[in-house]
């Protein structure tokens, strides 16, 4: 069985969190939502926790890191080309995320990203085939 990852995330704001990633083409497992919480499905073996920030706060006696001052975690999804990567950010700044830097394009790794509504930095790469596994 292949090890699955489930990342947890705090939000502001639930709904605007869920309409944000919705409009980037995500789905949501409705057995794990409610007023709450979401699990936001990236892959198949790759959720994202959405949590209300009062939620997240009962996982953890530490203070809730204010993501739009301070990075607690950059999140790295890989795509399947370099366009991919261009139309998620493209995607995530008509839903009202932003950029943080300009595309980065190193020949064999091509990388891009978005901040989100709440700050959290999304990194998105492109790896030409020959690149990968090498070594």
């Amino acid at each position: 069985m292949a090890t699955k990852i489930f990342v947890n995330l705090p939000v502001k704001n639930l709904i605007k969190a869920i309409e944000f990633f919705t409009q980037l083409g995500y789905t949501f497992n409705p057995q794990f939502t409610d007023e709450t919480a979401t699990c936001m499905i990236v892959s198949e073996d790759i959720s994202v926790m959405l949590l209300t920030e009062a939620k997240f706060q009962t996982f953890t006696p530490k203070v809730i890191c204010d993501a739009t001052k301070s990075t607690e975690v950059l999140v790295c999804l890989s795509c399947e080309s370099r366009a991919d990567v261009d139309g998620m950010v493209s995607k995530a700044v008509a839903a009202g995320g932003t950029t943080y830097n300009e595309p980065q394009d190193h020949g064999f790794m091509y990388a891009h990203g978005f901040q989100d509504l709440d700050g959290h930095i999304w990194e998105l790469i492109y790896m030409e085939p020959e690149a990968v596994n090498q070594g």
